[in-house]
């Protein structure tokens, strides 16, 4: 295939595709961004974390190339990372192949990649509008968060959002768990995990005692990456899911929540008139 070598990297054609994608992407949105401060460089620094490429607007509907302006170049754009977050992909997992090793990453990584085209193409396609999607930005696309959950009556209240910050708090707890046990038995030689998932020695047995002594219950070490690698990969793929229901299928969350007996259903305050109340002028 050729001597695509780069120092420790090897990149080849997928790679090198990828990052050419890559690299329009960056160019087109910081641009934009510079454009829209009149290509003055002290603003651009000033104002970088609040500039945004926004999507078309709703008037243009689900219209392959409005006006560059006004949208066409934030199409472009997500092609163009799109494209190159899908050959990074493809490469990850023809190294995998290649090297004799399983595919676990590349389809951990499918799993992230989801995520970010249901947000950017599968949903605004399935509510017909472009103007939908996520602008590029890093305060812009927090704010569009907020607006969407406040949108769609509290994200909270979508069980498949619950299920992925359980998923990501889950990882993160499993992720100290375990690097902590190895750290803990590292004197054991607890960090030579491969040997002990198919001989266990006093590392792991350590290990898998002071977990039982703890909660009742241990992984072992070949079991705790399996726990590890669903945690991770299910915290955006029910987030994906998550998403793609909103707007589509339920239109306000808190009020599907409530008809579920998901969230408490609050007697009615009544509202008062304020004229009516005592010392108020006739």
């Amino acid at each position: 295939l050729g001597a695509a070598q780069l120092g420790p990297i090897y990149l080849g054609r997928l790679g090198l595709a990828s990052l050419m994608f890559g690299f329009l992407w960056f160019e087109i949105v910081g641009l934009n961004m510079w454009a829209s401060v009149n290509w003055d460089p002290v603003q651009f620094a000033r104002q970088l974390f609040w500039l945004a490429l926004e999507p078309p607007a709703p008037k243009y509907g689900l219209q392959i190339l409005p006006p560059l302006a006004e949208g066409g170049w934030w199409l472009i754009a997500g092609f163009c990372l799109t494209a190159s977050v899908l050959l990074w992909w493809a490469r990850t997992y023809v190294r995998a192949r290649q090297l004799g090793m399983g595919t676990h990453v590349a389809w951990a990584f499918l799993s992230a990649i989801f995520l970010m085209i249901v947000l950017g193409f599968i949903r605004p396609i399935a509510m017909g509008s472009w103007s939908e999607a996520v602008p590029f930005g890093i305060f812009p696309h927090l704010d569009w968060t907020a607006a969407f959950s406040i949108r769609y009556g509290n994200l909270f209240y979508n069980p498949f959002h619950c299920l992925s910050i359980v998923f990501l708090y889950g990882s993160t707890l499993l992720f100290a768990m375990h690097g902590a046990t190895i750290l803990a038995v590292g004197r054991y030689g607890g960090e030579r995990e491969l040997e002990h998932i198919t001989d266990r020695g006093t590392a792991a047995e350590r290990a898998g005692l002071f977990w039982r002594w703890t909660m009742g219950f241990n992984a072992s070490y070949e079991s705790i990456h399996r726990w590890a690698w669903w945690f991770a990969v299910l915290t955006t793929l029910t987030g994906g899911i998550g998403i793609l229901l909103t707007g589509t299928v339920v239109d306000n969350w808190y009020l599907w929540a409530q008809q579920h007996h998901f969230a408490p259903i609050y007697p009615s305050t009544g509202v008062v008139d304020p004229a009516t109340l005592p010392g108020a002028p006739q």
